[in-house]
C-alpha cells in the first residue's frame, strides 16, 4: 500500500516537473524572444553603434580643426614679423590694376620678407625630427632659399648681372651689417667684457670664403687680361668647372661639420649646459613633422610667386626711383633674404651665445658663396643661360676686401661693439659705393677690348 503511494507520488512529481519544464519553454519562446522584440534589440544596437560611430568621428574632425588653428596660430601669428605678411597680396593687386613697378617691387620686397623668415624657421622645425645629417642639408638647401628663388626667376629672364649682384649683396650684409649688428648689441649688453667664439668655427668658414673669392677671381682676371685661349667660352668653361669644384668642396665641409669634426663645434658658452631645463623647453619642437612639411610647402610656393613679380619689377622700379640696378641688387634686395638671419644674430647675441650668432652670419655667406653661387652657375648650365663666375673687377675687389676685414675682426676669437661697429661702418661705405657704381653694359666691355 505504502509502495502503491509513494510511486503515485512519484509519478505526480514527474508529471509536474514536466508540466513546469513546457511551460517554462512557452514562456521563453512566447514572452522573451518574440519576433518584435528582437527586431527593437537589432535597431537599438545599430543605434548605439552608429551614435558612438558619428560621435567618434565628430571628436576626430574637432581634434583635426584644433590642430589646424593651433598651427596656423603658431606659425602666422606667433612674430610680429609677420604684420607684412598682406604686403605681397598687394603687390599682385597694385601689379593688376596700376602696373606701377615701383609700388610693386616695394610691396613684394615687404611680402617676402616675413615669407623667408616663416620658411628657415619650418625649416629648423623639421630639423628637429631628421637628425643633425639631415637637419644640416636642410639648412644648406632651405637656409637661403629665398636668395635662390629670386636668382631662378632672375635666370630664367635672362637678368645675368642681377643674380650675381643680389647673391653678392647677401654675403656682403651677412658679413659685414648682420654680423655687426651682432656684435654691437652683444657689446653693449656685455660691455664690461669680451664676449668670446670657437675659433674653429671662424677659421673654417673663412678658409671656404677666401676659396670662394679666389673661385671668383680667376675668371674676372683672365677677362679682363684678355688672356682667354678661346675668346668668351674659356671664362665659361673655367665658371663652370671651379663651380663644380666649390660644390665639391662645401659638400665635403658639410661631411667635415656633421660627422668628421663635430666635436669642433661645440660652442664655448657654457651657459646652455648651465640651464637645461631651459634649454629643454627652448629646442623642443613647436609643431609636428608633417605641419613643418606642408608649411615649408606652402611658404615656398608664395615665395616664388611673389619673386616673379619681384624679379619683374626691378628695372621699372630703377627707372621709377632713379636708382641703379646695381644699388637694388646688391643692397636693397638682400634685406628680403637677410631680415631672419638679422634679428636671430642680434637676439642669440644679446644672450651671449656668439657662436650661434656668428654661425647665422659667416654661415649663411658661406652657405651663399660655396653652393648658393655655384649652384646658379650650374642652374644656367642646364637653362642654356651664360652664367659664370665674372663678377667684374668692381664687386670682386669689393668681395675680396669684405673677406680680409671680416677674417681680421674674427682671428683672436673675442667680440665687442667696437668691432661691431667698425663691420656696420665698413657696410655704409660699401652701400655708398653702389649707390654711385653704374653697371658697364656689353657694348662698354667689348669697346674696352678693342
Amino acid at each position: 500500500m505504502n509502495y502503491k503511494l509513494q510511486g503515485l507520488e512519484i509519478q505526480s512529481q514527474l508529471e509536474m516537473e514536466s508540466l513546469d519544464n513546457s511551460s517554462i519553454h512557452e514562456f521563453e519562446d512566447e514572452s522573451l524572444f518574440p519576433p518584435e522584440a528582437e527586431a527593437q534589440k537589432t535597431h537599438s544596437i545599430q543605434a548605439v553603434g552608429e551614435c558612438s560611430f558619428s560621435r567618434g568621428s565628430q571628436a576626430n574632425g574637432d581634434k583635426v580643426w584644433r590642430n589646424i588653428c593651433r598651427s596656423i596660430k603658431t606659425v602666422v601669428f606667433s612674430t610680429k614679423l609677420n604684420l607684412l605678411m598682406p604686403f605681397g597680396p598687394l603687390a599682385i593687386f597694385v601689379y593688376k590694376l596700376t602696373g606701377h613697378n615701383g609700388w610693386v617691387f616695394f610691396f613684394s620686397l615687404l611680402g617676402i620678407t616675413p615669407l623667408a623668415e616663416r620658411l628657415g624657421y619650418a625649416t629648423e622645425q623639421l630639423a628637429f625630427y631628421t637628425g643633425a645629417t639631415v637637419g644640416g642639408l636642410l639648412n644648406a638647401t632651405f637656409g637661403n632659399a629665398t636668395e635662390l628663388i629670386i636668382s631662378i626667376y632672375a635666370l630664367k629672364r635672362g637678368m645675368l648681372r642681377v643674380v650675381q649682384q643680389s647673391l653678392l649683396g647677401s654675403i656682403l650684409s651677412n658679413m659685414l651689417l648682420v654680423l655687426g649688428c651682432a656684435f654691437f648689441s652683444g657689446g653693449l649688453v656685455f660691455h664690461e667684457k669680451e664676449q668670446v667664439f670657437n675659433k674653429a668655427t671662424a677659421v673654417v668658414n673663412s678658409g671656404l670664403l677666401l676659396m670662394a673669392v679666389m673661385g671668383l677671381l680667376f675668371p674676372a682676371v683672365l677677362h679682363y687680361t684678355h688672356t682667354e685661349v678661346h675668346f668668351g667660352k674659356s671664362e665659361l668653361a673655367l665658371s663652370r668647372f671651379s663651380s663644380c669644384i666649390m660644390l665639391l668642396a662645401y659638400a665635403t665641409y658639410l661631411f667635415f661639420q656633421l660627422k668628421s669634426q663635430k666635436n669642433l663645434y661645440v660652442p664655448l658658452n657654457e651657459e646652455v649646459s648651465q640651464n637645461e631645463e631651459n634649454s629643454d623647453d627652448d629646442e623642443a619642437p613647436e609643431i609636428s613633422k608633417w605641419e613643418s612639411i606642408i608649411w615649408l610647402s606652402i611658404m615656398t610656393a608664395w615665395i616664388s610667386i611673389l619673386s616673379e613679380y619681384l624679379v619683374n619689377a626691378i628695372e621699372g622700379a630703377s627707372v621709377a626711383w632713379n636708382l641703379p640696378v646695381a644699388f637694388i641688387s646688391v643692397i636693397l634686395l638682400p634685406i628680403v633674404g637677410n631680415a631672419a638671419e638679422h634679428a636671430s644674430a642680434i637676439m642669440f647675441a644679446m644672450k651671449d651665445k656668439l657662436d650661434i650668432s656668428l654661425g647665422v652670419a659667416i654661415g649663411s655667406s658661406t652657405q651663399i658663396s660655396m653652393f648658393g653661387i655655384p649652384f646658379c652657375v650650374v642652374v644656367g648650365w642646364i637653362m642654356g643661360r651664360p652664367m659664370d663666375l665674372n663678377f667684374q673687377l668692381f664687386e670682386t675687389a669689393t668681395l675680396f676686401i669684405t673677406v680680409l676685414v671680416v677674417a681680421f675682426m674674427l682671428q683672436d676669437g673675442t667680440s665687442n661693439y667696437f668691432k661691431g661697429l667698425m663691420l656696420i661702418l665698413c657696410y655704409l661705405i660699401v652701400a655708398a659705393s653702389f649707390f654711385v657704381h653704374v653697371d658697364p653694359s656689353p657694348a662698354d666691355e667689348t669697346q674696352s677690348k678693342t
